[in-house]
């Protein structure tokens, strides 16, 4: 049994074939889909694949940080809105990302912190997505931390001290996907150091499909390809790997609890 901790099952990309991507998925051995929103356009859609598959999809309240623009209060407000009206898995996708552009970073620091805030609030593990803004999430989370705060740092690629600093947390997870099947990937020496039961999987669907689907679009069926890399770094089996890392979900994202 495997869960996919983290996919955009709900996107565009997916429009054509979304059921036959689901049944393709369970007959890999998945049986638990987890859906990160991304920003106010995309709830509508999560939220009918949720209604149509209740017992597989599992949604995430949040405002991405690459959805953090000029209508960023109007946007969180909503968010917020939604949040604590309806149940979720976990609030996500949260984060930083300044690789492209740091123009709104006062404001994502800002929506950032009080999404953890509310996540607090409500006993939700987050959804970390970190892009070129480690020191800068790492601050915020030194003042926020304590033991309310769970959570993954989604599509994990930091260095060893990165994941020595998240460890350090106690309530966080290491996200891994398709980016440790790619040749040279720092990340497959760092997992191969660390403690399976510090790791969950993910694809982070339709984005980075991992070999040997690179350059067509990811699904969650693919996590297969991730747990064999991690496998083959471990010098265990797939279904080892899998088991860990399912247990390691279900105890992060209390699935009993959403589920009464």
């Amino acid at each position: 049994m495997f869960i996919d901790t983290h996919t955009h099952l709900y996107v565009e990309a997916f429009d054509a074939d979304r059921i036959d991507v689901i049944r393709c998925a369970q007959e890999n051995g998945l049986n638990k889909l987890l859906l990160p929103n991304i920003d106010v356009e995309s709830i509508k859609s999560m939220y009918d694949l949720v209604e149509s598959f209740p017992s597989i999809c599992y949604p995430m309240m949040g405002l991405h940080p690459g959805s953090v623009n000029e209508n960023w209060e109007a946007d969180l407000e909503r968010i917020k809105t939604e949040l604590f009206s309806k149940k979720f898995i976990a609030v996500g996708e949260i984060g930083m990302d300044l690789y492209w552009d740091d123009t709104f970073l006062e404001e994502q620091e800002y929506v950032f912190k009080t999404q953890v805030k509310w996540a607090k609030e409500l006993g939700l593990p987050i959804a970390i997505h970190a892009r070129k803004a480690f020191e800068n999430i790492f601050k915020i989370l030194d003042d926020l931390n304590d033991d309310k705060l769970t959570g993954v740092f989604h599509c994990f690629t930091g260095t060893m001290h990165d994941a020595k600093k998240i460890i350090s947390y106690g309530g966080f997870k290491l996200g891994i996907g398709g980016v440790i099947t790619y040749k040279n990937a720092h990340i497959a020496e760092v997992v191969k150091q660390l403690p399976l039961d510090l790791i969950v999987l993910e694809t982070d669907s339709p984005y980075l499909p991992p070999v040997p689907h690179r350059g067509k679009r990811n699904e969650s069926a693919y996590l297969v390809h991730v747990a064999d890399k991690i496998a083959e770094l471990k010098g265990l089996t797939r279904n080892e790997v899998g088991a860990v890392t399912t247990q390691n979900a279900l105890a992060l994202f209390k699935f009993n609890d959403y589920e009464k």
